[in-house]
C-alpha cells in the first residue's frame, strides 16, 4: 500500500515550471460553520459606539426631535443597514447632513408625519435599489454634493450657536443670522463656558503628545469633550437644560401623513435624494479607506476569520438603507444614511467584517434602555457645541481647493447659498442648473484667432469646435490669402461634422490653388491630417516621447559635412546622418518655447506663485520609455515623482548611505501632504532582467549594491507557497514579468514599513495603490487586491475602482 502524499492541485494556466505537481485528492468534509465574531469587530463596535452615542442626541437636538429619535435612527442604521447593506465596514445612522431636511419637516408636518416621510423614502429607496440606478447617482457633479454639504454645516453651525450662546435656534438661516446680535447681548454665562470646554476639549485632545497621547487618542474626542464638559458642569453646580429622555411608553410612532400632496412628495423626493447621494458616495470613500489596509483586500493571515472586504454593492447598499430608514421611520426615528466620520473610525479601529457595524448598533441599544439616567445628565449646550463643530467641519477646505483646481467654483457657491437661503432641494436644483449652464458654456466657448509668422498664416483654435463657431472659422480661413502656407492649430477634444466639412472643404479648395495646409493638435493623438511636405520633421510639442530623432535621409550633400567620411568626431553605425544630441537638445528646447510655453506659461506662473501641491507621489523605474505625464495624463504640479533602477523601496535602516528614496517618501507624506502613492512596475524591466542573472558573490558594483533591496521581491517569488500574481486574470509571459509584477507587490508593503507612510495609513489620510504598464502593449493595469499576491486588472476593466 503506497502512502497518500500531499499535493498541489494543477492549474493549468501556472507557467511556473519549478513547481510540483501531484495528483489531487478530496479534501476532508467541511465541518459545520459556527458563528463568531472577531475580536477587532468587538473593539471597533465599542469606539464607533462612544463616537454614536453623542453625535445621536446632538443631531437629535438640531432637528428638533424627540431626542429618543436619534438613538433608535443610531440603532436601526447600525443593525439593519450593516446587516443588509453592501457596504460592509459603513456605518449608518442619523446624519448631520440629514439635519436641516429632517429640521424643516417637523417644523412644516409634525413629527408624526415626519416618520411617515422618512419611511415612504425608505420605500422609494427600495425601488432605486430593485432597479439598479445607485451608480446614477454618482453622475452627480462632486461640486454640487460638496457645496451641498457646506451649505448644511452653515445651516447647522448658526443655527446651534443660538444654543451654544444659550438661546433657542429660529427656523431660518436668515432670520438665525438677524437675531444674533440680540443673543449676544443676552448670552448666558454657564452655557457658554460648557460649550467652549466642550470645543476645547474637542480641538485638543487628538493633539494630545507623546506616548500618553497615543494611549489617550484611543478614546473619541467627541465622547471626551461631551463627558468632560458634563462633569464639569456637575461639580460646578451649573442650572441648564440637560437631556430629557422621556419614558419609551410616551415614545410617538410614526402616523399617516398629513399635508398637501404635492408638499409631501417633495420631502419625500428631497430625503431620498439626500439620503441615497450621501450614503452612496460614503460607501465609495470607504472603499478607497479599504484600499489602504493590505490585511482587509487579501484576507491576510491573521486578519481575522473572514478578513477580505469586497468592494461595495452600491444597489445592496441602496436596498439596506431603504429597508433601515422603513424601520427607523415606523419606530419613531430620524432618516438614516451612512456617516462619514463613523464609518472611517470604524475602519481604522481595525473592523474586519459587518459585525462590527451590527454590534455596534445592538450596544446603542443597551445604552438607551439601561443609561438614561446617566444621558440626562449631559448639557444641551455641550450637545450642541459638538454638533456645532460637525457642521463647521463640513465646510471642507480640501472641497474648496478641488473645485477651484477644477473651476466648478460657481456650481459650489451657487449650490451652497441655495442650501442656506432656501433649503437643500432647492439649492441643489440650483446648482444642478449652473453646472449645466457651465458645461454647455465650455462646449460652446470656442476661440479663434488668426496671425501671419514668417510668411505662414496661422489658425488657432482654442475649445470645442461645433457648428455654433462654424461662422467665425470661416471668417478666419478666409483671411489667408491664396495660395499661402497655412498651419491650423485644434486645441480642443470635439469636432462636430459641421466644423468637420467646413474644415476639409475649405482645405482642399486652398490646396488646389497652389496652397499648403497643415491641421494639427496640441494633444497626445488629435493630429488632423499628415503635412503634405514629408521631407521635414513633424514632431509635436506634446509627443517627445515617440523615440524621435528627426533623421533625414543620406543625401550626397550630408557625405561632404565634416564627420561624413570616418574622420574624428564622425558618426558612425545606426546613429550615422543624425543630429548631435547637443544640437537635438537645442531643438527640443526652441520648439518647447516656440510651440509649449506659450501653452503651459500662465499655468507655471500660478504654481511658481502658489508652490508645489501635488495629490500623489509616484515612484516608478528610471527607464526612458516610461513617460509619467502621459500614462497617468497629469501636467504640472499634479504628481511627485521619484524615479530609480527598478522603482524600488529600501526598508528602513537598510539604505546603506543612500536615504533618497526615504527622504522624498517623508518630504511627500509629512510636507507636501499627498494623499496617495503610487508603485508603478513595467514590462521589460533591466533591473529585474538583472536580479534574475545575477550570481552572488563577484565585485559588487554601485548598480550591484543598489539592487539588493530587489532581493525580496526574488525571494517572494521563489515562495512555494505563494501563488503568482496574474495580470488581467492570465498567468505572466516569463519570469521577467513575473518578477516585475511581484516587485510592485513587494516594494507597496517595503513601503507600508516607513514610519510617515504607517502613520497617514493608520490616521486615513493615506492610501497606496500598485500598478503595472505593460510598454509593448501600452496598456496600463491596476492592483486590484485579489487573491495571494494580487490581480492586475485592465484599468478599463477596473475603471470604477477608486484609483
Amino acid at each position: 500500500m503506497s502512502a497518500c502524499v500531499p499535493t498541489r492541485a494543477t492549474d493549468p494556466s501556472d507557467s511556473n515550471p519549478t513547481r510540483r505537481v501531484h495528483p489531487p485528492h478530496s479534501p476532508p468534509p467541511t465541518p459545520p460553520r459556527r458563528f463568531r465574531i472577531a475580536g477587532a469587530d468587538v473593539s471597533a463596535s465599542i469606539a464607533v459606539f462612544l463616537i454614536a452615542l453623542p453625535l445621536s442626541l446632538g443631531i437629535a437636538l438640531a432637528t428638533g426631535a424627540p431626542l429618543q429619535a436619534g438613538l433608535v435612527a443610531a440603532a436601526v442604521g447600525g443593525i439593519v443597514a450593516g446587516r443588509l447593506g453592501g457596504s460592509p465596514l459603513q456605518v449608518s445612522g442619523p446624519a448631520a447632513g440629514l439635519t436641516v431636511v429632517t429640521a424643516d419637516l417637523i417644523h412644516r408636518y409634525g413629527w408624526r408625519t415626519t416618520c411617515a416621510i422618512t419611511v415612504l423614502a425608505g420605500v422609494v429607496q427600495l425601488g432605486l435599489g430593485c432597479l439598479r440606478v445607485a451608480r446614477t447617482a454618482l453622475a452627480v457633479s462632486p461640486a454640487i454634493v460638496h457645496g451641498m454639504l457646506a451649505g448644511i454645516g452653515v445651516t447647522i453651525a448658526v443655527a446651534q450657536l443660538h444654543i451654544v450662546l444659550g438661546g433657542t435656534p429660529q427656523s431660518s438661516v436668515l432670520d438665525n443670522l438677524r437675531g444674533l446680535p440680540a443673543q449676544l447681548a443676552r448670552l448666558q454665562p454657564a452655557a457658554v463656558s460648557v460649550s467652549v470646554l466642550t470645543l476645547a476639549l474637542l480641538l485638543l485632545w487628538p493633539r494630545v503628545p507623546g506616548r500618553a497621547g497615543q494611549l489617550l487618542r484611543r478614546i473619541p474626542a467627541a465622547l471626551v469633550a461631551v463627558a468632560g464638559a458634563t462633569a464639569a458642569a456637575s461639580f460646578a453646580g451649573l442650572t441648564l437644560p440637560k437631556v430629557d429622555l422621556p419614558s419609551w411608553s410616551s415614545h410617538a410612532l410614526a402616523g399617516l401623513p398629513e399635508g398637501p400632496v404635492l408638499g409631501l412628495a417633495a420631502a419625500v423626493l428631497t430625503t431620498t435624494l439626500v439620503c441615497s447621494v450621501q450614503s452612496l458616495l460614503g460607501a465609495v470613500a470607504v472603499d478607497k479607506l479599504v484600499a489602504g489596509r493590505p490585511d482587509l483586500i487579501s484576507g491576510a493571515p491573521g486578519s481575522g476569520r473572514g478578513a477580505r472586504v469586497g468592494r461595495s454593492d452600491l444597489n445592496r447598499e441602496l436596498l439596506g438603507q431603504g429597508a433601515a430608514n422603513i424601520v427607523s421611520g415606523t419606530l419613531g426615528g430620524l432618516p438614516v444614511a451612512g456617516v462619514a466620520v463613523r464609518s472611517s473610525a470604524n475602519v481604522q479601529a481595525g473592523a474586519v467584517s459587518r459585525n462590527s457595524t451590527v454590534l455596534h448598533g445592538v450596544l446603542v441599544v443597551i445604552a438607551a434602555l439601561l443609561m438614561v439616567p446617566v444621558l440626562e445628565f449631559i448639557p444641551l449646550a455641550s450637545l450642541a457645541a459638538l454638533v456645532m463643530a460637525v457642521g463647521i467641519q463640513m465646510v471642507s477646505l480640501h472641497h474648496i481647493r478641488t473645485v477651484t483646481r477644477h473651476r466648478e467654483v460657481p456650481v459650489y457657491a451657487v449650490t451652497t447659498l441655495g442650501v442656506v437661503l432656501f433649503g437643500v432641494l432647492e439649492g441643489v436644483t440650483l446648482g444642478v442648473a449652473v453646472a449645466v449652464g457651465v458645461a454647455l458654456h465650455r462646449l460652446t466657448r470656442t476661440r479663434i484667432t488668426h496671425h501671419e509668422r514668417e510668411g505662414v498664416h496661422h489658425v488657432h483654435v482654442r475649445g470645442q469646435l461645433t457648428f455654433l463657431a462654424v461662422p467665425r472659422l470661416s471668417r478666419a480661413l478666409h483671411l489667408i490669402p491664396h495660395g499661402a502656407d497655412a498651419v491650423v492649430e485644434l486645441d480642443g477634444s470635439f469636432m462636430d461634422h459641421a466644423a468637420y466639412e467646413s474644415l476639409q472643404d475649405w482645405q482642399k479648395t486652398h490646396t488646389a490653388q497652389g496652397g499648403s495646409v497643415e491641421l494639427t493638435g496640441r494633444r497626445p493623438g488629435t493630429r488632423i491630417a499628415e503635412p503634405s511636405d514629408s521631407a521635414h520633421c513633424r514632431c509635436r510639442p506634446w509627443t517627445p516621447w515617440r523615440n524621435h530623432q528627426c533623421e533625414r535621409p543620406y543625401t550626397p550633400s550630408a557625405a561632404g559635412h565634416p564627420g561624413a567620411s570616418g574622420e574624428p568626431g564622425a558618426a558612425q553605425g545606426p546613429t550615422a546622418g543624425r543630429e548631435s544630441s547637443g544640437h537635438e537638445l537645442a531643438r527640443g528646447i526652441s520648439a518647447f518655447q516656440r510651440n509649449t510655453a506659450p501653452i503651459v506659461r500662465g499655468e507655471l506662473a500660478r504654481l511658481a506663485r502658489e508652490g508645489q501641491q501635488p495629490d500623489q507621489l509616484f515612484l516608478t523605474c528610471a527607464d526612458s520609455r516610461l513617460v509619467t505625464s502621459m500614462i497617468t495624463s497629469s501636467g504640472p504640479g499634479d504628481l511627485f515623482v521619484v524615479r530609480n533602477v527598478g522603482n524600488l523601496v529600501p526598508l528602513p535602516g537598510e539604505e546603506s548611505r543612500d536615504d533618497s528614496v526615504a527622504a522624498a517618501i517623508e518630504y511627500a507624506v509629512d510636507v507636501l501632504k499627498v494623499r496617495s502613492i503610487t508603485v508603478c512596475g513595467h514590462s521589460g524591466c533591466g533591473a529585474m532582467q538583472a536580479l534574475l542573472t545575477s550570481e552572488p558573490g563577484g565585485t559588487r558594483t554601485p548598480l550591484q549594491r543598489w539592487l539588493r533591496h530587489g532581493l525580496p521581491s526574488l525571494e517572494r517569488m521563489a515562495d512555494d507557497t505563494r501563488p503568482w500574481a496574474r495580470l488581467a486574470g492570465r498567468a505572466p509571459a516569463d519570469a521577467v514579468e513575473q518578477l516585475c509584477l511581484t516587485n510592485v507587490v513587494q516594494q507597496l508593503e517595503h513601503l507600508s514599513a516607513h514610519e510617515s507612510v504607517a502613520r497617514a495609513l493608520r490616521e486615513g489620510e493615506l492610501e497606496l495603490h500598485g500598478m503595472y504598464f505593460h510598454v509593448g502593449e501600452a496598456q496600463a493595469y491596476l492592483l486590484t487586491g485579489a487573491d495571494g499576491d494580487g490581480l492586475f486588472d485592465h484599468v478599463e476593466a477596473a475603471a470604477d475602482l477608486p484609483a
